[in-house]
């Protein structure tokens, strides 16, 4: 069935769209209430598609879409789907936004604070989550409250048990031997229960004493730890938002779009603190801002595990309903999703909305810097050289030898102007004789384009511009190549000297705007194939000297070589080796031990 049929026959029920380009890969996974509706205003309706639709929309060759019992879960499954394919067009968190919390199990009898990511009904109380270092907020904690540190079951001690370290710096209470009643341990436990739940007063009077103390001693380095400490929690307390009047838990997200990339920013508020602010440049290919901002906060919220009581938005998403019900069947709890109108809340979204617009402005910029070192030196690539087609898919070739010997070539792509070090191929040369440039490349070019002939795809897809290192004598034996191959690529040289540029259609060459992105391009592709090249003759010629050093030696064959390598990767290692050593190498006898040996040691 052709696209067009199936976007006549498009069903009205809620779920997941799937676009695909020609070769079959996703491109992009939405959801929608109305799935028909949804998909035809990608298709049918001109006005107002972002930048990132149309450039989606020219690639689409194919679609299909699965039918959900409710919006819910076709957000749950859009984002499944999402995790499974990783589109292009679709919000990718990076991470995973698992936060910390501390844990405090106040049924033990010597409860002690402990960092966990995995917050669970299990009757232990849990606060954060915790922003910055946690081994330094557990160092600081033990430092004003020394409680117990380890994990270990002290009824099951020894009797001649003795405390650890942290007992003797004053980190630890050692209830483990009983230096500690009850009640003193219960009131440490009491101050980090009052310090988590934002009273700081015990905590900085402490401090203070610590560092007068230390400093007092003498000990000004132990004192500055503490003073620094001390600024923690005032940079802690900072971030308090007393208009707020009380201790709420909320996540706020503001979207600002530009029509070609957009910014979420998350401005995290917990007990009346505000624990983070982060900004996330998103690519999604949404219709408009509301669609993109409901996917993100659907990624999001199907990896955190710190949700406030209300999600403050600074626009409503059609879908908002589903998005609650989403975030119970996630968190056990109703969590309220608007946007507000007025006050105070009114005011953290506008706050979070100029981050992020603020935030949008700079990505572009950068954005627009990368897009015209890549892509955009592509295009200039394509224009300057009179190219028949954008060189999207670009492939360097050098060749690497000394005197002839051990003479290797190296094969890198650059994908729409980036690095694409997963296509980088090596080779090893077979039938030149000697120190022969132009032979050994057309010996790699005529592998290369055979595999191409062959449909191999272990060597990728096939290359818009093929590359060469050096000038007339290496284009003509790149071009015999192609000839040989009955292919039509198109084929340029850079020379190293001038960095000119020859082709095959004139022996002049041409001269390239210096420091144009065109022409940097053409230099990051020829050193990168010059790195490549090198990095593996020098590993290869360094493999075949040793070999050749191993071969002198009386009963070292090809396979204890071999283990020898394995065992101590180059000579120096093997030459400083005692007999003991080389003989505990697999497959070396005492006496095949003693012959390497006594060879380096002569």
């Amino acid at each position: 069935m052709s696209l067009r049929d199936k976007l006549r026959d498009l069903p009205t029920d809620s779920g997941v769209y799937i676009y695909m380009d020609g070769d079959g890969k996703v491109l992009y996974v939405g959801k929608a209430k109305n799935l028909r509706n949804r998909v035809r205003q990608y298709f049918f309706v001109s006005s107002n598609k972002t930048e990132k639709v149309m450039a989606m929309l020219t690639h689409i060759a194919d679609m299909r879409y699965i039918i959900t019992k409710s919006e819910t879960d076709a957000l749950a499954l859009e984002n499944t789907l999402i995790k499974k394919y990783s589109p292009p067009y679709n919000i990718m968190l990076k991470d995973d936004k698992q936060y910390p919390f501390v844990r405090l199990d106040l049924r033990r009898a010597f409860p002690r604070p402990e960092i966990t990511r995995k917050v669970v009904d299990d009757g232990a109380k849990y606060f954060g989550p915790v922003m910055g270092s946690t081994k330094q907020l557990l160092a600081m904690l033990g430092d004003i409250f020394p409680t117990a540190a380890c994990r270990l079951d002290f009824k099951k001690l020894p009797k001649n048990f003795r405390a650890c370290l942290n007992y003797h710096i004053g980190r630890c209470s050692a209830p483990c031997i009983g230096k500690v009643d009850k009640e003193t341990y219960d009131g440490y436990v009491k101050g980090i229960i009052e310090f988590l739940n934002g009273n700081t007063r015990q905590a900085e009077q402490r401090l203070t004493e610590l560092m007068n103390q230390a400093s007092q001693a003498g000990n000004f380095e132990k004192a500055i730890v503490y003073r620094d400490r001390l600024r923690l929690i005032e940079r802690i307390k900072e971030t308090k938002l007393v208009t707020l009047g009380k201790p709420v838990n909320l996540d706020v997200f503001a979207i600002a779009h530009n029509g070609r990339t957009a910014v979420v920013n998350q401005t995290m508020v917990r007990q009346g603190k505000v624990l983070l602010v982060e900004n996330y440049p998103v690519t999604d290919a949404g219709l408009d801002e509301r669609q993109t901002l409901s996917s993100f906060l659907t990624m999001y919220f199907s990896a955190t595990n710190s949700v406030g009581s209300q999600v403050l938005l600074n626009c409503c998403p059609d879908d908002l309903a589903a998005l609650e019900q989403l975030l119970y069947e996630r968190y056990g709890k109703k969590i309220r999703v608007f946007m507000p109108v007025r006050g105070v809340k009114k005011q953290l979204t506008e706050m979070a909305y100029s981050n992020a617009a603020e935030q949008l402005e700079k990505s572009q910029a950068k954005s627009d810097r990368h897009e015209a070192k890549t892509s955009g030196a592509v295009r200039d690539l394509k224009n300057l050289l009179g190219l028949s087609s954008l060189p999207r898919r670009m492939e360097c070739y050098d060749i690497s030898n000394i005197s002839g010997t051990d003479k290797v070539a190296s094969m890198v792509v650059f994908t729409d102007g980036e690095k694409d070090a997963s296509q980088y191929r090596r080779f090893k040369i077979k039938t030149v004789e000697g120190a022969n440039d132009f032979a050994s490349m057309e010996e790699v070019l005529n592998r290369r384009l055979s595999r191409l002939k062959e449909g191999d795809e272990g060597f990728g897809k096939r290359p818009d511009l093929i590359v060469v290192d050096g000038g007339l004598g290496q284009l003509s034996s790149a071009k015999k190549a192609m000839e040989n191959a009955g292919e039509n690529i198109e084929l340029i040289s850079l020379a190293k000297r001038e960095e000119l540029v020859y082709t095959t259609r004139d022996n002049e060459p041409v001269r390239l705007p210096p420091g144009s992105h065109a022409h940097n391009l053409l230099i990051n592709i020829r050193d990168e194939a010059h790195r490549f090249a090198i990095t593996y003759f020098r590993k290869l010629h360094n493999k075949n000297a040793l070999r050749s050093e191993l071969d002198k030696i009386e009963g070292i064959g090809a396979k204890r070589q071999a283990a020898l390598l394995k065992r101590f990767k180059n000579i120096e290692s093997i030459s400083a080796a005692s007999i003991e050593e080389l003989a505990a190498t697999e497959g070396l006898t005492l006496a095949a031990a003693r012959n390497v040996f006594d060879y380096f040691n002569k």
